[in-house]
């Protein structure tokens, strides 16, 4: 719920939950079940030529493999030979779990250029609407962006509303890694923003990275500005459900598994992206460190307990947010679960002062930002806890602290 500083019609939510039983008698018939037919993708198109696709006279690998398998296979082949496949099947290279993040980086370029030349025709294309013409060049100028300055892109998909990831900070050579999972209305033309920068998922990472940097200067740090799962369009059914969130936690995991090296990992969920978080958290790596989620709705359980991970359980709230409106329950479907900073829920609570409402959790100079960046740099003892109290660093490694003054 990335996109969201004012408080919605909640009454919306609360009809959404009355109608579960509704939905649910739906679903029992099939009706949910009904997808639209879709043309094959570019991405689709990428992944098929290189399934027949060969290297010196041999097959290409199941581009699904595991991550370990294509990391071995990449590594097996010259520089020459590398290139050579980014730049022939950069939608496939360049989404590719397991193949190395520099030529991920080179690869989505390739496919970025691709996709800006064909929203350039677009633009000129009399059989669209003035409407689709103009959204064409604002997706070509995104491209261009995208393109532009050394920027690290780790994942591209421009089907339909589109999917990204970029890196800020060398990740195979970071001591920690953070991820950060944004809510609704993300896609790519949310994917950065001019105004409001920190609420939309390129500015939250680079203020989480140079936040960061201030909590630990000496430790080596990468944050992953994730919008690589399809988000719910506003509040609605999706969502109100878990559909979108667990489509979301696949990507996610997939992810997760494919990162290089063995540094922890610290996952930051805000709105919409804490209900993916919540689903995925059962099957992350040991690897992940940390689960810290703001403005959340929920997290699909009824306490920490029940995440199925053995990563510390982070929560916050700013006192302003309008989703602490949002019912905290599940009723057939509808609904996101318990309120994560509910004492019962059983996370440990920071502060979150100064996080100016529902999208201001990155803001640089909030008690929210800070407290985030403590947890990436793994400076745990130096978080913020919402209560006169030091709970919330309880059995945390590290000296105890009074915290920050």
């Amino acid at each position: 719920m990335t996109s969201f500083d004012t408080p919605p019609q909640l009454n919306v939510w609360r009809a959404l939950l009355a109608l579960a039983v509704v939905f649910v008698m739906l679903a029992t018939t099939g009706w949910t079940a009904l997808r639209q037919h879709r043309e094959t993708s570019a991405l689709q198109i990428s992944l098929t030529a290189w399934e027949q696709g060969r290297v010196d006279g041999h097959r290409l690998p199941d581009p699904h493999a595991a991550p370990d398998r294509l990391s071995r296979f990449f590594a097996s082949l010259t520089a020459q030979q590398r290139n050579r496949l980014a730049q022939r099947y950069p939608l496939a290279v360049g989404n590719m779990n397991g193949a190395p993040v520099k030529l991920r980086y080179r690869a989505n370029r390739v496919a970025l250029g691709q996709a800006r030349e064909v929203e350039s025709q677009r633009m000129h294309d009399n059989r669209l609407s003035p409407a689709g013409q103009q959204e064409a060049g604002r997706r070509m100028h995104r491209f261009e962006s995208m393109m532009s300055g050394g920027r690290q892109i780790l994942a591209f998909d421009p089907e339909g509303s589109g999917r990204a990831a970029e890196v800020f900070g060398d990740l195979t050579e970071a001591e920690r890694i953070s991820v950060v999972v944004p809510g609704v209305d993300t896609d790519l033309l949310t994917f950065q923003r001019t105004n409001r920068k920190y609420s939309a998922p390129v500015g939250m990472a680079q203020s989480l990275y140079a936040a960061e940097h201030a909590a630990s200067p000496t430790t080596r740090t990468a944050v992953i500005a994730w919008a690589d799962y399809t988000a719910p369009a506003g509040l609605g059914i999706d969502s109100a459900t878990a559909m979108r969130a667990e489509d979301g936690a696949v990507r996610l995991n997939a992810l997760l598994r494919a990162l290089p090296g063995g540094s922890p990992v610290s996952m930051f969920c805000h709105s919409y992206g804490s209900v993916v978080c919540g689903v995925a958290a059962h099957d992350m790596p040991r690897r992940v460190a940390d689960v810290a989620v703001a403005a959340s709705p929920g997290m699909r359980v009824a306490s920490a307990s029940h995440l199925g991970t053995s990563a510390q359980v982070w929560a916050m709230r700013d006192a302003d947010d309008w989703v602490q409106d949002v019912p905290y329950l599940e009723v057939g479907g509808l609904g996101h679960g318990a309120d994560p900073v509910s004492t019962a829920f059983g996370a440990r609570v920071l502060s979150a002062r100064d996080a100016k409402g529902h999208s201001g959790y990155f803001e640089p100079g909030t008690d929210s930002l800070r407290n985030l960046a403590d947890i990436g740099a793994g400076v745990y003892q130096a978080v913020e806890c919402a209560h006169d109290d030091d709970v919330c660093r309880a059995g945390l490694p590290g000296k105890a602290t009074a915290g920050r003054a």
